[in-house]
């Protein structure tokens, strides 16, 4: 299935990773921002097609009408299975788990996060769970095309197999007692993040070697997801 890309770095991304994934480059006439004329050359070099825009419907409160839109058509990048995503040992690095992230927007960030921290796989929930979507793509600028993903109906047997592998399991909640710069880095770690409402489930956190938190020293006591993503990878990766 197609998805239409409008943001120029994933276009980048998936032609520099997957180009025999992009069907179409679809550019106006005149001038290109410096991002989408890099993406122009790179399809020319590797002969994808361009195409003209194709007029849409908007829907917006300020615009009417249609709109045209800049845009690649590709393929969606398929999960790969967690035998993939984990080696048969596992030494050093850092992986991710989202147990039931629900918007796109905070899970394209995490992508983008992963991919700029180094993260070597994340593992996503299928059900109750944001899918990898257009929004996902274009959000994560490039992080989706750069970070292996699989998806999962079972976290818990996710977890177990990681463990198994050599990983050390880490959640995060707000009540726990442990700052994540308390947290080792003298070990393999899986990062699991929760859905932005009622965080990671009991069942999952009772899988977790260790739990940390964000200590607050403010007046607001929690953090968006994916924010939390990005300072708990900074510090796992210090």
């Amino acid at each position: 299935m197609p998805v239409f890309l409008h943001n120029p770095h994933s276009v980048l991304a998936t032609l520099e990773t997957r180009p025999q994934d992009v069907f179409e480059i679809r550019l106006p006439g005149g001038k290109l921002s410096e991002t989408w004329e890099a993406v122009r050359t790179e399809a020319e070099s590797i002969g994808i097609p361009i195409g003209e825009p194709q007029p849409r419907n908007r829907k917006s409160s300020r615009d009417s009408g249609r709109a045209t839109l800049t845009e690649a058509v590709v393929k969606e990048r398929d999960p790969l299975p967690i035998d993939r995503i984990l080696s048969s040992e596992v030494t050093e690095g850092l992986y991710l788990a989202l147990d039931g992230v629900q918007d796109p927007q905070n899970l394209g960030s995490i992508f983008r996060s992963a991919a700029f921290f180094g993260v070597r796989g994340v593992i996503l929930t299928r059900d109750r769970a944001a899918p990898v979507s257009q929004t996902v793509y274009d959000v994560s600028s490039g992080g989706v095309e750069r970070v292996p993903f699989s998806a999962e109906t079972n976290l818990s047997r996710a977890l177990d197999t990681a463990k198994e592998r050599g990983l050390w399991i880490l959640g995060t909640s707000e009540h726990a007692d442990t700052s994540i710069g308390e947290i080792t880095l003298d070990r393999p770690w899986l990062l699991v993040l929760g859905n932005e409402e009622s965080g990671v489930r009991r069942l999952t956190l009772e899988r977790c070697d260790q739990v940390c938190t964000i200590p607050s020293v403010g007046a607001v006591t929690s953090l968006n997801v994916a924010v939390a993503a990005g300072i708990l990878l900074s510090s796992l990766t210090r």
